[in-house]
């Protein structure tokens, strides 16, 4: 007496496993690593351009859509780096650091900028 097996519910998985990599790179997503490192990446590249003078003074805080966010202390620094060094900033990101993709910059008074 040979027995008919019951129709499964639903198919059996097919697909491939994933790999350690694949999974490690969900992990980091999930987690939050990623955006750190990619902060950190920011405020030393933002260090290396702006310079050591001014690198207390005004400090990245992150990139929103292409958009690089910097803290600044004082008003003088604000109106100089929004009005004649934006541009070359922005060239440099683009010339030197084209993997960012920054796009724009904005400047934004907050008095010493603490991270």
């Amino acid at each position: 007496m040979s027995r008919i097996p019951k129709e499964r519910s639903r198919p059996y998985d097919r697909t491939e496993p994933k790999s350690v990599g694949d999974l490690m790179s969900e992990l980091i997503a999930l987690r939050g690593i990623a955006r750190t490192q990619s902060r950190r990446q920011f405020e030393e590249v933002w260090r290396k351009l702006i310079g050591a003078d001014f690198a207390e003074l005004a400090k990245a805080t992150g990139l929103k859509n292409g958009v690089l966010q910097v803290v600044v202390s004082n008003s003088a620094l604000l109106s100089e780096l929004a009005s004649f060094r934006k541009h070359e900033l922005l060239e440099q990101f683009r010339t030197e650091h084209a993997d960012l993709k920054v796009r724009d910059i904005k400047f934004k008074l907050r008095g010493k900028p603490t991270l």
